[in-house]
């Protein structure tokens, strides 16, 4: 064969390849825009941050196109909406938070999108603010109200670590999904059923592994476990209180110390997303090691809300002694 044929046959195939690249691409293409479309056209719902995420994704299924709006690894209460964000929200079926964790959410909740957010703290009963939340520092009470403290509200906002109202808010996310997308009422039911019949069935695993323990005092970096402790009968002792950025103050840290030599305490409990220097402090002070506790405002780097409560059993049933 001469060179121009050799060249000529290489050249054919490099167009045919070509062709067929172009052809793979555009298909390609097409089934990307066929997704994106089927997503375009279900319900459009925004999750606040992980437990919501993980609740919604639950209950809604299939049949919505879900949007976190707080990325793993970042503190909820950090967060500040953009403006493509708020847009989104505004044209979204619903919105899934909890009033009081994320000023700037209930912000745009509240003048976007009034009708159409799903409040999980009005699903519940909720408990009060702890005491710690008026142990922080006296010259931050003393102070104004500053703006992102306007939609600060009095009850605890984690009511997620209680498996049992977490059931309920499931239920009630249920029957909000069906109102808004009547066409998947009974999927959306279905799964909020099931969903509630699988926190229901967490709840009772808590409840029987924390039944008998030498120890009732959970000493915590901040106070974000009044739930759980409420529910299954633990005294949560806050090193700061219910916004975990808030300093505890000297008289505060004796107060915790104090409690902590009396009841005996093994364990002070750190976070994930939250330093751990002073309940190391304080852990060296009153002879007591440290462990993980995770109030699951992010995602776990492994598994998901369920098997992070049972990791969180796990890490109670030892440090407090439990049988």
């Amino acid at each position: 064969m001469s060179d121009f044929a050799r060249l000529r046959t290489r050249t054919a195939g490099l167009v045919a390849g070509a062709a067929a690249l172009l052809t793979a691409t555009a298909a390609c293409g097409a089934d990307q825009a066929r997704g994106a479309g089927e997503d375009a056209a279900k319900p459009q719902v925004m999750a606040a941050f992980y437990p919501l995420q993980w609740i919604t994704e639950r209950v809604g299924g299939g049949d919505v196109a879900i949007t976190g709006l707080t990325k793993p690894g970042v503190e909820p209460h950090d967060l500040e909406l953009t403006p493509r964000q708020v847009v989104t929200l505004t044209d979204a079926a619903l919105t899934v938070y909890i009033k009081g964790v994320q000023p700037s959410l209930d912000e745009a909740v509240e003048h976007n999108a009034p009708d159409k957010g799903f409040d999980a703290a009005a699903a519940v009963q909720t408990l009060p603010a702890t005491e710690a939340h008026e142990h922080e520092e006296a010259a931050e009470a003393a102070e104004p109200a500053a703006e992102e403290h306007a939609h600060e509200v009095s009850y605890d906002p984690h009511l997620w670590l209680d498996p049992s109202r977490f059931a309920t808010v499931a239920t009630k996310l249920g029957e909000r999904l069906a109102a808004a997308d009547p066409a998947h009422a009974k999927a959306y039911r279905d799964r909020a059923a099931a969903t509630a019949a699988e926190l229901t069935a967490l709840d009772a695993e808590l409840k029987k592994g924390l039944r008998d323990c030498t120890g009732r005092a959970l000493v915590t970096s901040h106070a974000a476990f009044g739930y759980l402790a409420g529910r299954y009968g633990l005294e949560q002792v806050g090193i700061s209180g219910i916004n975990p950025d808030g300093e505890p103050s000297p008289a505060r840290l004796a107060e915790v110390a104090k409690v902590a030599r009396q009841e005996k305490v093994t364990t002070i409990f750190t976070e994930t997303l939250v330093s751990p220097k002073v309940a190391e402090v304080l852990a060296s002070e009153v002879g007591a090691k440290t462990a993980v506790l995770n109030p699951l405002e992010s995602k776990p780097s492994a598994g998901d809300y369920v098997s992070a409560m049972r990791q969180n059993l796990s890490t109670l049933r030892t440090a407090l002694g439990c049988t």
